[in-house]
């Protein structure tokens, strides 16, 4: 999942063990989220709003971005035991379509209710993602299970490197 070890730290995407709740793991996160606010206040200066709109480099890690803007507003990651079984019900994310985009689902065990809740949880995870200035798609995929389908919004794109790109 994502502790903090040599390599540093890792948001939830929601493929990785149960996160064991502690003071560690938040002040971790809150290092890492206001982290992700200073960077977007230095790059996205000359916008209104600079901490509205995802910085460049998210495009490039959107899984990490986006996992971390969830994990961040309290939502709970899925989580998988050693054997890849899902053992937790939370939000996983993926990469999405895009290359610089990434997939939301809700999820847990078989027989966890992930269904029943997927439609009011996703419009959770979809409303933290839209304030932090991304765009939102919900799809229904294979089964009509829902997803999001997370995109930087128009003009901000990882394939774009000049200084034009924030247009």
């Amino acid at each position: 999942m994502g502790i903090e070890d040599d390599t540093g730290f890792e948001p939830a995407t929601g493929d990785g063990g149960v996160a064991v709740p502690d003071e560690r793991r938040a002040a971790s996160v809150r290092t890492a989220f206001e982290g992700m606010l200073q960077i977007r206040r230095l790059t996205n200066a000359g916008l209104s709003s600079p901490e509205g709109v995802p910085a460049r480099w998210e495009t490039h890690r959107p899984v990490r971005a986006v996992a971390l803007a969830l994990e961040a507003s309290g939502l709970t990651a899925s989580a998988v035991d050693d054997s890849g079984a899902r053992t937790a019900t939370g939000y996983r994310v993926t990469a999405g379509e895009a290359p610089d985009g990434a997939r939301v689902e809700w999820v847990g065990p078989p027989g966890g209710g992930a269904t029943h809740a997927e439609e009011k949880e996703l419009g959770r995870c979809a409303a933290v993602l839209r304030e932090l200035g991304w765009t939102v798609l919900p799809y229904r995929g294979p089964r009509r299970r829902r997803f999001l389908e997370v995109e930087p919004p128009p003009g901000i794109r990882s394939r774009d490197d000049g200084p034009e790109s924030l247009r």
